[in-house]
């Protein structure tokens, strides 16, 4: 069976509805004064094990379903949703969904299409496939790993994560399209002590397939080694310096410093509204020649990888900013059409009790042609920032601010001594600016990203190669 076949069977045959239900609801929802209207269907599986300093601590499984009714008149929007799948919760959220209808012309629903589709990932449901003994072993096996790697390890925390989801889109110009979409994750954070000092160090993985493939070829244990490392660098850190200094950004996972001080500025609702600095920008120089930003959910496998997005429309590898001129920003249907532009396949929301939103799914910078060695030969005097926590940004203005929590010095060309508590501090577009050098090492992360907007939260994926900046500020602990 095909993802749409699947959905459909999941969805509406134990409910009870059919095509001519839908049609209904459609009659309900449309109607003078309404431009368009969906339906979304959606039932989603979860499970979450964790386990700490060898024992299982938590265990949960969960399944939620539902479906979510918009109509959208002009600018507006009118929504309702019911966690109860049957011909009368679909019509009176139909119903409610309409209030909004201003007066104008009347809409009728096309008749629905059946959408094909590619595959990006499997159709399956990685939660069954693997029996629950199997998942505490993996988690058991990580533990023993780490404690026998070095005697400073103090505590180890393992948590494995797996569900599906499966949603159905019907849409009043007749697109009908499901997809099945497993997302698997593995995290692994180790906390070490030596002479009474305390750091940790994390690493995690992940994407929309099986848990056959998440715990095959060594990952878990490549990943826990990743931990231990790090938490063992951190040990050795000193006080980060604080100033003005050239910072070089390590490939793959430091993408999400792009991922939110440009990535979130370049999404249709903020730039439809003025209130992103990259509004009114089109055709504009935005970054140093160069620099190409994409967002791409067409990747095979990846965590913000999607067949179609949650209106349907199938995702694309759409380009924001080429060789430094802003081309594009991402859309969903609504914003686009406001905008006179076209869907990008970036609609998303965190379910069908959530409004659609346009959202980023994989994003990263292109490749450049520095060596990433040539970048620190190049840097007298700076930082090197490898992996990041937490960060915040606003939308308005670009300014940002990241926390690293693995970093480095630069003295003379070359990478010295760790360093603890180093932020940096910036603004999105004039760091787009200072890009000096763009390494050949793209790469993404591993599959790790969750992206927050308006109180909701969606799986990303994050990526860039290694860049050289040649102006930011960093916080720091210790004067420059």
């Amino acid at each position: 069976m095909n993802a749409l076949a699947i959905a459909e069977s999941r969805l509406l045959a134990p409910a009870g509805l059919d095509h001519a239900a839908l049609e209904r609801a459609f009659a309900c929802l449309l109607g003078p004064g309404i431009d368009f209207g969906d339906l979304y269907f959606q039932h989603s599986r979860r499970e979450a094990w964790s386990m700490e300093d060898g024992i299982v601590k938590h265990g949960s499984h969960s399944i939620e379903q539902g479906v979510g009714v918009r109509a959208i008149s002009g600018e507006k929007t009118g929504f309702a949703y019911s966690d109860e799948l049957d011909a009368p919760a679909l019509l009176a959220a139909a119903q409610s969904a309409r209030a909004i209808a201003r007066d104008g012309r009347a809409h009728d629903a096309h008749a629905l299409q059946r959408s094909g589709g590619r595959m990006l990932y499997p159709a399956l449901d990685p939660v069954d496939a693997l029996e629950s003994a199997a998942k505490v072993e993996a988690l058991r096996r990580v533990d023993a790993l780490v404690r026998a790697l070095d005697p400073r390890v103090k505590q180890v925390m393992v948590s494995l994560t797996g569900g599906v989801d499966t949603v159905l889109v019907a849409r009043s110009d007749g697109v009908l399209a499901g997809d099945v979409r497993p997302l698997v994750r593995m995290n692994v954070q180790v906390i070490v002590e030596q002479h009474g000092r305390r750091e940790s160090g994390f690493a995690g993985f992940g994407g929309r397939y099986s848990y056959e493939e998440l715990l095959s070829d060594g990952k878990p244990e490549r990943f826990a080694r990743e931990a231990l490392r790090q938490a063992l660098v951190n040990l050795e850190a000193i006080e980060a310096p604080a100033g003005t200094m050239p910072v070089v950004l390590g490939h793959g996972w430091p993408g999400v410093l792009l991922h939110e001080a440009v990535g979130h500025g370049l999404e249709g609702d903020f730039n439809r509204k003025g209130t992103s600095t990259y509004a009114g920008r089109i055709g504009q120089r935005v970054a140093a020649k160069g620099v190409t930003i994409v967002d791409d959910g067409t990747l095979d496998g990846r965590r913000g990888s999607l067949n179609i997005d949650d209106e349907g429309t199938p995702t694309a590898c759409t380009t924001l900013i080429e060789d430094g001129v802003l081309v594009g920003y991402m859309q969903d249907t609504l914003n686009a059409r406001l905008m006179g532009m076209a869907p990008t396949g970036n609609g998303r929301r965190e379910s069908f009790a959530h409004l659609v939103m346009p959202r980023m799914t994989n994003t990263y910078m292109r490749a450049g042609s520095h060596d990433p060695e040539e970048m620190i030969r190049a840097v007298k005097k700076g930082l090197y920032a490898v992996n990041f926590g937490g960060g915040q940004v606003d939308i308005t203005s670009g300014k940002y601010v990241f926390s690293a929590t693995e970093a480095y010095l630069i003295e003379d060309g070359k990478i010295t001594a760790p360093v603890k508590g180093a932020t940096l501090i910036g603004n999105g577009p004039e760091t787009m600016q200072k890009v000096a050098m763009i390494g050949h090492d793209l790469a993404l992360d591993d599959g790790v990203g969750i992206c927050g907007k308006d109180g909701q939260s969606v799986p990303v994926g994050v990526g860039q190669p290694s860049l050289l900046i040649s102006e930011l500020t960093v916080g720091g602990t210790q004067a420059g």
